[in-house]
């Protein structure tokens, strides 16, 4: 999923590369990375799609493209969720940083948050 993110990924296609039922390997992959296999590859697109916008060229519509997202419509909304501001008001008050790219990943890497009550989360 980190390497393919761009790919049309379905839990299905992944359970099956896993030899895993698509109900065992959610609730597996939940439980070893505390979110679904589709919140995970959103993220990862997502944080991808800061370090594009990042850039002064990039067009919003080139970076939803580029990261996996058919919609521009999909990702402005799946953007807003995850980092809590459009992709087009990220990218104005955001400018290339001049540290490494591990660094900088680490530093914006969003934090997804459960809107479950507490007693609801596993």
């Amino acid at each position: 999923m980190d390497r393919d993110f761009d790919q049309p990924l379905d839990v299905p296609a992944l359970a099956r590369i896993a030899v895993m039922s698509p109900t065992h390997f959610t609730r597996s992959f939940r439980a070893t990375f505390g979110e679904t296999p589709h919140r995970y590859l959103q993220r990862r697109r997502i944080e991808r799609a800061m370090a594009l916008l990042r850039k002064p060229e990039a067009q919003v519509t080139d970076v939803a493209g580029q990261v996996g997202f058919e919609s521009l419509g999909t990702f402005s909304r799946t953007f807003r969720t995850i980092v809590g501001v459009s992709p087009t008001e990220y990218r104005a008050n955001s400018r290339p940083l001049e540290v490494p790219r591990c660094f900088v990943k680490a530093w914006t890497r969003p934090v997804v948050l459960d809107k479950r009550p507490e007693s609801s989360r596993p």
